[in-house]
């Protein structure tokens, strides 16, 4: 059996982990999301849901993967309860679906930054993003993202992922840090913050249940929910941490990124004139680019901009494809750099036909977000909750003091109205999958 690696430090899981949350969800898929569902009215309904739904499902995987030391898939083999591994397995799929058209976005952000240093997009964004989204450019610049994170994952967790992690987040706080600063200074800001931070009420309460499948499913895609990252990464855990305060510091660094981005991307945006609900998924290509096209600055602050979102894909891209290796290497016994060449590859040549047609990746998305991520959710809290309650709550308080209580609410969080949010969101997310996969088509 392939010997397993583990955190040289707890910084290090905690940058790693809260890496993997802070990724093109928080920059590239939360504006976009935000603008779509009027703005303030999502975001409370988001956040709501990281905390209610996201912070016990985290809980959840922690204590799966700490307490079997094992991959996403061999975890449920490992603590005797071999007939719900086809969780891990869903999760597995979920981050094979999640990657191959996220690397495709990953190539997009690298295209952006070359464009941003040579002004190419300035003349006619929409066009350029028409150009650089489809078609070979975008084919090529997938493959060159994908070589980008199968680098980083060849040298293992503590010289690859913890060492690139401990670099790139706190580089994404600071790059988002200035650029919210210099949104501060734009005419213009008020009415950006007025959008993203003023929650109409009567939009919040009259639509909260339209509202819940696209802010669920946010949320399991920026805090790695559901696609076996959090199970993985805590299977490199030692057992004298608390569980509970790792989360609410990974939960607190990724909900803050995600509130930074929106206080930087709105007032971009508002300051141009330009409309945040359009551009879909090219949000923060097709709009931004055109804002950035106005400044004085725009070719540095677009540079700036699009490297920050370049360094938070690659570490949850690399999480991801970690997820994957981790149950190749340790499964078949297979050494971990063809594994994760192997993988790369297959992975990369799945995502082509979101390369060649948005309507695909919009497919691949949907059927990710609010099927696959909900699904696996769903599942685990289901096994965590009923069928696993015992040892997970025992595993719970290891590396804390007391939390007998704290034990008893989250069990029953996740025993019923974990379970029955999920099950309401995931009625609707198939119904979703099924009208983009059917466009695809």
């Amino acid at each position: 059996m392939v010997q397993r690696e583990s955190w040289a430090t707890r910084a290090g899981f905690i940058l790693a982990a809260a890496g993997s949350a802070v990724g093109l969800g928080n920059i590239w898929r939360f504006p976009f999301l935000t603008a779509e569902s009027g703005g303030a009215a999502f975001l409370v309904a988001y956040l709501l849901l990281v905390v209610g739904v996201g912070l016990p499902l985290m809980l959840a995987e922690f204590v799966i993967g700490r307490r079997s030391h094992r991959n996403v898939v061999g975890a449920f083999e490992e603590l005797g309860r071999s007939n719900w591994r086809f969780i891990g397995g869903l999760g597995a799929l979920a981050g094979f679906v999640i990657l191959s058209y996220y690397s495709v976005v990953g190539g997009w952000v690298l295209q952006y930054i070359i464009a941003s240093v040579t002004g190419a997009y300035t003349s006619d964004p929409a066009a350029y993003f028409e150009s650089a989204s489809v078609g070979a450019n975008a084919i090529a610049f997938d493959a060159v993202f994908m070589a980008f994170v199968a680098g980083i994952v060849l040298f293992g967790v503590r010289d690859g992922l913890e060492r690139a992690a401990k670099f790139m987040i706190p580089s994404v706080i600071v790059l988002l840090v200035i650029l919210a600063g210099y949104g501060a200074t734009l005419e213009g800001a008020a009415e950006g913050y007025a959008f993203y931070l003023s929650p109409d009420f009567s939009t919040l309460f009259g639509d909260a249940l339209a509202l819940l499948p696209d802010a669920a499913g946010q949320a399991f895609f920026t805090l790695s929910l559901g696609m076996g990252v959090m199970v993985t990464y805590a299977s490199y855990l030692g057992e004298d941490r608390s569980l509970l305060n790792d989360s609410l510091i990974i939960l607190v660094v990724d909900t803050s990124i995600a509130l930074l981005a929106g206080l930087a991307i709105f007032p971009f945006l508002f300051s141009q004139g330009v409309d945040p609900g359009t551009g879909g998924p090219g949000t923060v290509f097709v709009a931004l680019g055109t804002a950035f096209a106005e400044f004085p600055a725009g070719q540095v602050v677009g540079t700036v901009f699009y490297v920050a979102l370049f360094l938070a894909a690659l570490t949850s891209a690399f999480s991801i494809l970690e997820v994957i290796v981790a149950y190749v290497t340790e499964t078949f016994g297979v050494d971990r750099k063809p594994a994760t060449l192997g993988l790369s590859v297959v992975i990369f040549l799945i995502g082509i036909p979101t390369a060649t047609d948005l309507t695909y990746l919009t497919a691949y998305d949907v059927l990710a977000n609010q099927v696959l991520l909900i699904g696996g959710g769903l599942l685990l809290a289901i096994f965590v909750g009923w069928a696993y309650a015992g040892d997970a709550v025992e595993e719970f308080r290891t590396g804390m003091r007391g939390g007998d209580a704290l034990s008893t609410v989250w069990i029953w969080l996740l025993r019923v109205p974990i379970v029955l949010i999920l099950l309401y969101v995931l009625y609707f997310g198939v119904q979703a999958a099924a009208e983009a996969i059917l466009a695809a088509l």
